[in-house]
């Protein structure tokens, strides 16, 4: 019988979902910008932390979420005899699960808020848990409310206990010294719980002394206190017992510590008992725990003080919801589906949960130490743009400051300005992809914003032994000297946000291999092409540079004609713009060596002045000889109607791809994006794509065919099992970006395929057994993998916003023009977009009175707050000057008529 899947149940993307205890990888997470971050599956399992080395809960991979004990807990014994879990974790209802006569059990879920209820068919009595990380506050804690009501007819006599284990520790002593550290652990029991503080903390970095204090409060629902605490967990579990049935419930022990008490050097209990209470039919209660972390001097009574009761909580409730309603509030579509709006809610709020707990903290994302990566800090950004009003640009020079004078980059940036790491394992390697994501980025700033001028803010660099792209050092550097780049004269240097993109770009063009084409050294996007470090090179990416290079030159006679008529750079870039043989592998080589000797050890801090039209023109001869280099050497072709690029080399020099059918999604999606395919290329590459990598059985698009063998010479992607991860999967991030390049090049109903596909397969719980939102990939069953932290959501959002819809910044003007379909409007005739643009609330809305396909139509008059205005038409779409808009209200309504043409 398939399951029944989730359906939102207000406009707000709230959803229920009936039986979720029936998936066994469902999980959601809770989270706060003070740092707590939580995941509870509908039995609440899963783990709270507030990093790497503070984990209140125990660490839980996605398989931990089915086969642990280890769980958020609360007893209710009745009767004196009766034990019954409100989170359905007894070993009773655990081994009932599968029978026929299972308990009913919902799930409801928002923005970020989970509540799963479900009722004890024996007895009556019905429990719904509702867990929160509240986000209006500075608190590391998380709660969690049981309310209990008697739906029978009888009156019901209660003892409650909530049990949570205490872990707190660092995730590394899972496997390091785990019972050692439980010798660490200093354990009081408070008037409202236990509270943990280790006495020293064992992790990476060494012995220190531990200023945390990891706590478990309860109080009833008008704030009173425990009757008692079982503050160990050998205690409470007894001898033979175990979490799911444990001794001090079953027994129904009385044998409780009482506030004051202290036990040393044991595993933590977070078990509670509260006092016995009689709910007479259809009568309730409640009961608020609090679990968290305490930093050094903070009390728990501020907790108590902010959430003791049923009112607080149902406070926090709110105010939570509000908060992450805002977040998504600034983006959103009307699109005639209400389904697939609500899905858009939910895509919408992955890219801030992205930017808060970067890679690492959810059960699939079970790798990492924190920190976030550089190819995801740039692409969370092109959310950011379109949803909040703060200062991007202040924050995007920042992340500037990650870049080297080798044109690599700092990979980890930390929650601190300025703060930049080599690797979250202190493992050098270079991503060749990474210099190329900052300048997409700056650019849709820039076109967002109309701050042409951000290209010629300075911003230092970053520095650390490393030198010549990672694969030699300074041996003249020392921590001591600090992070940053300094000049001869000793002083920190710094040099424009142009003149970091110019580094990033023009060292790539001259790192070429054998093919003349773009070095992968350690991979590129796709992580999983790791194992070409001598002879590989990325054709795909390859493209992606050559485009960059012609926007770098558009954006240098932007400011041209702004009146910038020369920009100062380093002394040492001339050598990468004197410019060598292009022709010439070795002559790139030479060259390119020449500039690491040169910054080796930071900059001489010379600075040339070079005029803008000159440094233009010599992009787009770089830019022009790549891409013809490309589109000559790396086509193939097979047949009349399918052709498609090489993407790559491997390792012995050889190229991936060929007309027997061997074909990368990757190696397609830049050549179109960046124009690099003709237009009689482009509808080559769309069909190949759809003979060799859709499939139907997954709606979508696999990153590769099957290349039937373990790629030592290329890879670890071709060791996972075909149809896995990088080996083949229908992997999120790449199929929306080649939407996203189809769109571009006028495919719309091929560009559309794609991302309805995504959505479809997504929504369709029976086989996605997901949550709303975006996965990172679909495994070969079609499950939805790794979802919430993926970078495909910023992608997806942009695609639809700027693609879809046509609603896009020109240096700060905004463009309008649609890509929709006929059959994406409404009844009405109309499709709609929420956005922000030059400091407004803007609605915009295409009306499509004809019903006229896309290709049929163009915009006619153009409405804005009622006022029909004159909008420039441009040879595709229309433009509104921004200054219009500037002048205008907060909320502004824009009302697009589509006329035949």
């Amino acid at each position: 019988m398939p399951s029944p899947n989730w359906q939102f149940i207000d406009p707000n993307g709230t959803f229920q979902l009936p039986d979720p205890d029936q998936s066994n990888y469902l999980y959601f997470p809770l989270l706060n910008e003070a740092g707590m971050m939580s995941c509870v599956t509908p039995t609440l399992h899963g783990d709270a932390k507030t990093g790497q080395n503070s984990y209140l809960l125990q660490p839980v991979s996605v398989d931990d979420l089915h086969n642990t004990r280890l769980a958020r807990n609360f007893w209710v014994r009745m009767d004196g005899k009766r034990v019954w879990s409100a989170t359905g974790n007894s070993a009773e209802q655990t081994s009932r699960r599968l029978a026929a006569d299972k308990e009913a059990v919902t799930l409801t879920a928002g923005l970020l808020w989970q509540t799963v209820r479900r009722t004890d068919s024996q007895s009556g009595l019905q429990a719904e848990v509702t867990s929160i990380v509240p986000a209006s506050t500075t608190h590391q804690v998380e709660l969690m409310r049981v309310r209990l009501v008697n739906t029978a007819k009888k009156t019901l006599r209660l003892t409650p206990t909530a049990a949570i284990p205490i872990y707190g520790r660092s995730a590394d002593n899972l496997r390091d010294h785990r019972h050692v550290t439980s010798l660490l652990h200093r354990i009081t029991c408070t008037e409202h719980g236990v509270l943990v503080r280790p006495t020293l903390s064992f992790d990476e970095r060494g012995h220190t002394v531990n200023t945390l204090t990891y706590a478990v409060l309860g109080t009833d629902l008008g704030g009173k206190p425990p009757v008692g605490f079982f503050p160990v967990l050998e205690d409470f579990i007894g001898e033979g017992g175990a979490l799911d049935w444990p001794g001090a419930v079953v027994a129904d022990s009385t044998a409780t510590q009482a506030a004051g008490s202290m036990v040393d050097g044991y595993e933590a209990m977070g078990a509670i008992r509260f006092a016995d209470v009689e709910l007479a039919p259809r009568q309730e209660t409640s009961y608020i725990l609090l679990m968290g972390i305490l930093q050094d001097g903070e009390s728990a009574e501020a907790w108590l003080d902010a959430y003791g009761t049923d009112e607080k909580f149902e406070r926090a409730l709110e105010e939570t919801r509000a908060f992450w309603a805002s977040k998504v509030a600034a983006l959103t579509f009307e699109t005639g589906d209400p389904r697939l709006d609500g899905w858009l809610k939910w895509v919408a709020l992955q890219p801030t949960l992205r930017r808060m707990m970067g890679n690492s903290f959810l059960p699939y994302h079970d790798y990492g130490r924190g920190g976030r990566g550089w190819r995801d800090l740039w692409q969370d950004v092109l959310a950011l743009l379109m949803m909040e009003r703060g200062d991007v640009g202040e924050m995007l020079l920042g992340y500037f400051g990650g870049v080297r004078a080798d044109g690599s980059n700092a990979t980890i940036i930390g929650s601190q300005p300025g703060e930049f790491r080599a690797d979250r394992n202190n493992i050098p390697r270079v991503w060749m992809d990474h210099g190329a994501w900052p300048l997409l980025t700056t650019r849709l700033y820039i076109d967002q914003s109309g701050d042409l001028e951000f290209l010629l803010r300075e911003q230092g660099y970053f520095k650390d032994h490393l030198s010549h792209r990672c694969k030699q050092t300074d041996p003249e550097w020392s921590p001591e000297l600090g992070t940053v780049v300094r000049a001869a004269d000793g002083l920190p240097y710094c040099g424009s946000v142009l003149e970091h993109l110019l580094i990033q770009h023009l060292t790539a063009f001259y790192h070429v291999g054998e093919h003349n084409t773009i070095l992968l050294e350690d991979a590129d996007w796709n992580d999983g092409m790791d194992m070409a470090h001598r002879r590989g090179e990325s054709v795909a990416f390859s493209a992606l540079y050559a485009g960059n290079l012609r926007g770098l030159a558009d954006l240098c006679l932007a400011l041209a004609d702004r009146g910038v008529e020369r920009i100062e750079l380093v002394s040492e870039l001339t050598t990468l713009l004197d410019g060598a043989d292009f022709e010439s592998v070795s002559s790139k080589r030479e060259l390119l060596q020449s500039y690491f000797n040169q910054v080796r050890r930071g900059f001489s801090g010379a600075k040339t002045q070079i005029p803008l039209a000159d440094l233009a023109a010599n992009l787009r001869q770089k830019a022009d000889w790549l891409a013809g280099h490309l589109r000559k050497q790396e086509w193939l072709e097979a047949g009349d109607s399918l052709g498609w690029f090489n993407g790559y080399y491997d390792d012995d020099g050889q190229p991936v791809e060929n007309t027997g059918g061997r074909m990368t999604l990757t190696g397609q999606v830049f050549t179109l994006m960046c124009g690099i395919a003709s237009e009689a290329q482009s509808r080559q590459i769309a069909a190949a794509a759809d003979k060799y990598l859709y499939d139907p059985s997954l709606r979508g698009y696999r990153l590769n065919t099957d290349f039937g063998e373990v790629r030592l010479n290329l890879g670890r992607a071709f060791g996972f099992a075909y149809g896995h991860k990088e080996n083949g999967a229908m992997f999120s991030h790449m199929a929306v970006m080649y939407a996203n390049a189809l769109y571009q090049r006028g495919l719309v109903a091929e560009g559309w395929r794609v991302l309805q596909g995504i959505y479809e397969q997504s929504q369709d719980f029976a086989v996605s057994r997901m949550y709303p939102g975006i996965p990172e990939y679909f495994s070969q069953r079609g499950r939805g993998m790794y979802p919430y932290l993926t970078g495909s959501a910023s992608w997806y959002l942009l695609t639809m916003l700027t693609e879809v819809y046509g609603v896009r910044g020109a240096l700060g003007d905004l463009v309008l023009a649609p890509k929709l379909l006929a059959s994406q409007f409404g009844a009405d005739g109309n499709a709609s977009v929420h956005t922000l643009f030059a400091g407004k609330k803007a609605h915009i809305t295409y009306q499509n009175a004809l019903g006229l396909e896309y290709g049929q139509y163009k915009i006619g008059a153009v409405r804005v707050n009622g006022q029909e205005i004159a909008a420039e038409t441009l040879p595709v779409g229309v433009k509104i000057k921004r200054a219009a808009l500037e002048a205008l209200p907060e909320q502004v309504e824009i009302l697009a008529a589509l006329v035949a043409g």
